[in-house]
């Protein structure tokens, strides 16, 4: 799904620019260019980086060792 029309960045390229490092919505608006037009879009990139970042968490515990 489209999260950034402007910028046709989808909810995929978000989670993959998390799973390969970015910490923040600045880094992701940074390599991606989400929210730098109309900025509409903000409010819902945030929300993905933040869910993706827990599932990753709860994810990498899941899997660790007891």
């Amino acid at each position: 799904m489209y999260i950034c029309i402007c910028n046709a960045v989808t909810e995929r390229e978000i989670r993959q620019a998390v799973e390969l490092g970015a910490e923040s919505f600045q880094q992701v608006s940074c390599e991606l260019g989400v929210a730098t037009c109309c900025g509409k879009c903000k409010k819902d990139a945030c929300f993905v980086i933040r869910e993706h970042k827990k599932e990753m968490r709860e994810s990498n515990f899941a899997l660790s060792p007891v």
